[in-house]
């Protein structure tokens, strides 16, 4: 490795720094996390959320650089959405917004949707439930009868779950951050929803755990113990096998889409992007795709949005499910009027189905990322690499150079003058050895409280009279923010250049 990187005029150390937090700091592990980065002009998150976590990841890589404005953007991730409806669904869809709708972003024509009947909707939802039934109980057969069961338990089978009962699904690889079992954490509340005689609920879950992730194997064994108990046969389901084709039937049938990970470690998550298409309601952790979808008359939310240890969560989280499956999910969808028909939980389908479905559907992510990702790059890519990459090295000589003179560049005290509704602010700036063209100075406000984080870029006013290369750089804020939270800077800049990632200088007045 050594010989063919020397042949390239490249060091091993110089690659390895690359992997480090501290590129100086040879005592630090390698890290491929690190080493993506700084190899991307563009580093994209799959969820708002993960962007946000993910800045914080990566804030070694970028000293001194206020976590917002570490160069991670995201664009959430879509689902395929013709893979995941049903037929029913499909030809709902079909009528109201035509055959070529999965092929366009979100739009206004998404929102027939909302011009379906009441009647169509929920004969289409007690399909799919009849469906998702109708294949539970064959495969439990199955199941049962592969590993000889006794024939009375087999006959049992084909009569577990109700088609008419608002059914749950849960359906996800079995690991302890996402909390597969967090439905369990009070048996006899849980059991108590089950068995109501009014108004039951019945749960549909599948999923796998890693071959070695012994926690992971042990919660599904509990799923199992629960739907082997004798007066939970008919209310709970644990199926084999997951697969894709499973969790197609699945997403296509159940009333609710269960997720329960611990914030913020989803970092996007797309099964309940799946039920979407389907007329299926979200109830979940506000972590990932939830975090931005969630509006409280699409689905439920679990918890109050906050990430804190364990000990402290999973508790509370666990009593919000179980709030919210009480007081909101099972009273609206047993709510019916006159015609039996529950029309608070179709209005809320409706909603869900127009708003999130286009939302977070593929047709939208891909275009995302032609028109913010891959076409900025193929541009920057075609200017620098014409004329045997003359760009691309004029911009490394720019970058050196920049780089070797920043430490002769320093920012004077600012003078404040203020009027009736703004702050008129004046700065000496003395750039050194460092061209005025390859910087910029500018206000910066990080966010606090009501306000956002702000960056106002001030002009060049006039050369500092007896001195070399110093200037006043000027701008204005607003008097309604305290000019205590604003801090002169100076930071690299270059038309052609992705920055901070390519340059990360900036230099503080304090």
């Amino acid at each position: 490795m050594e010989g063919v990187l020397a042949g390239r005029g490249v060091k091993l150390d110089d690659v390895l720094a690359l992997g480090r937090a501290d590129a100086h700091n040879a005592d630090q592990p390698f890290n491929m996390a690190f080493l993506a980065q700084r190899g991307s002009a563009i580093c994209v998150g799959v969820s708002r959320l993960h962007g946000e976590i993910s800045r914080q990841i990566f804030q070694p890589l970028f000293p001194r650089w206020p976590p917002c404005e570490v160069p991670v953007t995201h664009i959430t991730n879509g689902v395929h959405v013709p893979t995941w409806d049903s037929a029913g669904a499909d030809r709902i869809w079909t009528e109201a917004c035509g055959k070529e709708r999965w092929r366009s972003p979100p739009g206004i024509h998404y929102e027939r949707i909302t011009g379906v009947s009441d009647e169509e909707l929920w004969a289409m939802r007690g399909e799919g439930r009849r469906r998702v039934v109708r294949m539970a109980r064959q495969r439990l057969v199955s199941q049962l009868r592969g590993r000889g069961f006794d024939p009375e338990l087999v006959r049992d089978a084909e009569t577990a779950l109700d088609p008419n009962v608002l059914t749950l699904g849960f359906a996800r690889r079995f690991t302890e951050y996402k909390r597969p079992n967090l439905l369990l954490s009070d048996r006899e509340r849980l059991g108590r929803l089950l068995l109501n005689e009014s108004q039951p609920i019945q749960i549909v879950v599948a999923g796998k755990a890693h071959p070695a992730d012994l926690l992971g194997k042990e919660m599904i064994q509990q799923w199992i113990n629960l739907a082997k108990q004798p007066v939970y046969r008919r209310r709970v389901v644990f199926l084999e096998d997951y697969d894709i084709a499973l969790a197609q039937e699945l997403v296509q049938g159940v009333d609710v889409w269960i997720n329960t990970p611990r914030r913020p470690w989803e970092a996007c998550g797309t099964s309940g992007m799946k039920v979407l298409v389907n007329g299926s309601l979200n109830c979940s952790i506000l972590d990932g795709w939830w975090g931005e979808a969630y509006e409280p008359n699409v689905g439920w939310a679990i918890g109050d949005g906050r990430g804190e240890p364990a000990e402290e969560t999973d508790a509370r989280d666990a009593a919000s499910l179980y709030e919210v499956l009480e007081a909101k999910i099972i009273p609206e969808f047993y709510n019916r009027d006159g015609e039996g028909l529950p029309c608070a939980w179709l209005r809320r389908i409706r909603n869900s189905m127009s708003k999130l479905t286009p939302l977070f559907g593929g047709a939208r992510m891909v275009h995302d990322y032609i028109e913010n990702v891959y076409l900025l790059l193929a541009r920057a890519m075609r200017t620098r690499s014409r004329d045997n990459y003359a760009a691309a090295r004029a911009l490394n000589a720019w970058s050196r150079t920049l780089h070797s003179r920043w430490p002769s560049l320093h920012i004077g005290n600012p003078i404040i003058r203020q009027t009736d509704a703004m702050r008129h602010l004046a700065v000496p700036v003395f750039l050194g050895d460092v061209l005025a063209s390859s910087v910029r100075v500018e206000l910066f406000a990080d966010a606090k409280s009501e306000f956002a984080p702000e960056v106002i870029m001030l002009h060049q006013e006039h050369a500092i009279r007896g001195a070399t290369n110093g200037y006043i750089y000027a701008g204005s804020i607003a008097a309604s923010r305290s000019v205590e939270d604003y801090t002169v800077r100076v930071v690299a800049h270059h038309p052609d250049a992705f920055l901070p990632t390519e340059l990360p200088l900036i230099r503080w007045q304090r």
